[in-house]
């Protein structure tokens, strides 16, 4: 399993990659999941966390990077199997009360059609089982303790309720804000606001964060989202500032 470690001593593993990525934050008695992939992974999720020395009922907070299927299916049965606290924006209230969020609009021709016919599809094959959340972000939010710098920032534009997770300004997890299957893009194949997208992208190098961590993929260094940057705002003439 892929690991990092902060300035401040916070462990951050990967406990679940291949369709989607989950990450786990341990400092202390603090352990923080990071998205739950699909339901399908779950015995996978559980095993891995299982690997690290530690088990579900361990987790004390459950933050969603946003509630597309893929990265919330397995949310109520993290619940169910611990007393965490789910943590998620909301913009995503009416959603997760539905149990489906709408797939986001594709980024090219193709991806344009696939998301097409998976709306079509809808909640049959891209729900999940609603979930009762703890804290509802509106605008940003702050996870601090004593020596533990946890900042959770609204970057919208894969979808409306996208959020990224600062850990210590040094490493950011950054959901479908970017996508890291590709050696020298970071562009997503869906989002629904790309202007959102790159304006997203943008506040997060006004931070100090040099790897940023997707939800697919692979992890992501700051001299590749700042190549990217400059390039799609200015194809899209996003203002910008740095």
């Amino acid at each position: 399993m892929n690991n990092w470690k902060t300035k401040n001593g916070y462990k951050i593993i990967q406990v679940l990659s291949g369709r989607s990525n989950s990450y786990l934050l341990q400092k202390d008695k603090l352990v923080i999941l990071i998205d739950t992939g699909k339901e399908s992974a779950f015995k996978k999720l559980s095993k891995n966390i299982d690997l690290l020395g530690l088990s579900l009922d361990k987790i004390t907070h459950l933050i969603l990077t946003h509630t597309h299927f893929d990265h919330c299916q397995s949310a109520r049965k993290i619940k169910e199997n611990s007393s965490c606290k789910i943590i998620v924006s909301s913009k995503a209230g009416d959603s997760i009360d539905k149990g489906y969020t709408k797939l986001p609009k594709g980024t090219t021709y193709i991806t344009r059609q696939i998301s097409r016919l998976g709306q079509l599809i809808g909640k049959k094959r891209f729900g999940y089982q609603p979930f009762e959340p703890d804290i509802l972000i509106c605008g940003d939010y702050d996870l601090n303790s004593t020596d533990n710098l946890i900042n959770i920032i609204e970057t919208s534009g894969h979808s409306e309720d996208s959020i990224s997770i600062l850990i210590d300004n040094e490493i950011a997890i950054v959901g479908d804000v970017m996508f890291g299957v590709f050696k020298n893009s970071i562009y997503p194949p869906y989002a629904d606001n790309t202007g959102k997208m790159i304006k997203s992208w943008n506040r997060l190098l006004n931070t100090d964060c040099s790897i940023f961590l997707p939800g697919h993929g692979h992890e992501i260094k700051r001299e590749l989202l700042k190549k990217q940057y400059d390039k799609y705002a200015r194809k899209h003439n996003t203002q910008y500032s740095q």
